[in-house]
């Protein structure tokens, strides 16, 4: 196991390259069992969710190879293969396999999902969609076991808006007989990206990124080539340690457009941004100001954001409510942020932050992925030596983080946990 150790205090400044989303490739690699011959994906994170997913089409027969950043799927000779556990309980996303092997095969074992611990985020709305598209679902022994003798078109209505359950029916239906019809669909970048990909395999989908997606179903489908969108999140983050610790700070492969929300708020506290066609200037803000954010569905600001912008507000002037409407445990960064000195406080799903504080160097744990990502912006901003244990939940995120700061001036390293430490993080 590693710890980060981040020397706080020097400013940020140059440019800093963002890599594939994440949230697209999750869903874009198992969308690749759904050919019947080999796809290429251009431009993959190097992250560890990418490199489980690798290993979970090699277990149901795949052969998946590299050159450089993009990965090769030939998925011939994949057969349903139950999974029912192991690596399917180290990512979240690993509950698009069911959609994608269902799609193909009329049928999968996929063990229960893992990845982050951020509360109750069900799957029901995706067991619904397959239901719907005539699949009989059930729960044996902590696997999800689906079944169906065919998959048939179905008007299907979701009660909440989910990525999740969107892409996944988007991947059973597209080989499905006769139409679906998906309503209340999310209308995340990354859902138009899953569906440009099906698109090139030879799908018949209209209306990803709207509300309503209409999906033709078609007997087979093709390899292809596909490039990755640029991680939001990503960008978002490099953002915000922008804002909080740089002295200019250009941010390059992004899609501006997917970042508005973010965009407005940093604005809103006096962050100086330039907006080109690719890339987002973040200028050295002075004196910031306190913003109230509320995180909402895709185009509102996103919640895989709150927690990094919440390190950034600590040296905001005033007070700040961040209020999370998707996930209410996703405040675990909190108490390691009073371990730096913020002043911040939690009522319901809002996080109250008054500021400006001086925070001071401590010893934080990562407790999921984005905590992560505000631990190293409070790290960046802080007095003094932090050190970041649960670098396994970063990793899942953010491809070679380290190299990319230090090229932005930072002081920051990844150093082996003595066997005392280690040991003290099982007792946490």
């Amino acid at each position: 196991m590693e710890k980060l150790k981040i020397a706080g205090g020097y400013p940020l400044k140059g440019t800093i390259k963002v890599s594939g989303a994440k949230n697209s490739a999750v869903a874009l690699i198992p969308a690749t069992i759904l050919a019947e011959s080999p796809v290429t994906i251009e431009g993959l994170p190097d992250i560890s969710d990418v490199a489980t997913l690798k290993v979970l089409l090699e277990e149901i027969g795949g052969t998946v190879t590299f050159d450089g950043d993009d990965m090769v799927v030939d998925p011939t000779k994949m057969v349903s293969m139950p999974l029912p556990n192991g690596k399917v309980k180290k990512l979240r996303a690993s509950y698009y396999l069911m959609g994608a092997m269902l799609g193909r095969f009329n049928k999968a074992v996929i063990g229960l999902p893992g990845g982050c611990h951020l509360g109750p985020r069900p799957i029901d709305q995706h067991i619904k969609g397959f239901e719907a598209l005539g699949a009989k679902v059930t729960n044996e022994q902590g696997a999800i076991y689906l079944r169906a003798d065919e998959l048939r078109g179905a008007r299907i209505y979701l009660d909440v808006v989910s990525v999740g359950a969107t892409i996944n029916i988007m991947l059973a239906a597209v080989k499905a007989k006769g139409k679906t019809v998906i309503e209340n669909a999310a209308k995340e970048p990354e859902i138009i990206d899953v569906s440009t990909l099906l698109t090139n395999m030879g799908a018949k989908i209209k209306g990803a990124g709207t509300d309503v997606i209409r999906i033709e179903g078609v007997e087979t489908l093709n390899g292809c080539r596909h490039t990755i969108i640029p991680d939001r999140i990503e960008a978002g983050t490099f953002m915000l340690l922008g804002a909080a610790a740089g002295e200019g700070v250009l941010i390059d492969n992004v899609i501006p457009h997917h970042l508005e929300s973010l965009t407005a708020k940093l604005r809103e506290m006096g962050v100086p941004i330039e907006v080109g066609d690719e890339q987002i200037f973040i200028g050295k803000g002075e004196k910031l100001k306190a913003v109230d954010v509320k995180t909402l569905v895709y185009p509102g600001f996103p919640t895989d954001l709150q927690q990094p912008f919440t390190s950034l507000l600590t040296r905001a002037e005033g007070s700040s409510v961040v209020t999370d409407t998707i996930y209410s445990a996703r405040f675990k960064h909190i108490d390691e942020l009073r371990r730096m000195n913020a002043n911040i406080k939690v009522e319901g799903r809002s996080a109250i932050i008054n500021g400006p504080v001086t925070l001071q160097g401590a010893k934080v744990k990562a407790s999921d992925l984005r905590a992560g990502a505000a631990l190293v912006i409070a790290g960046l901003m802080a007095e003094g030596m932090t050190e970041v244990t649960g670098l396994e939940h970063i990793d899942r995120g953010y491809s070679n983080l380290v190299e990319k700061l230090e090229g932005l001036g930072a002081t920051i390293w990844r150093e082996k946990m003595t066997e005392e430490e280690m040991e003290q993080q099982k007792s946490l």
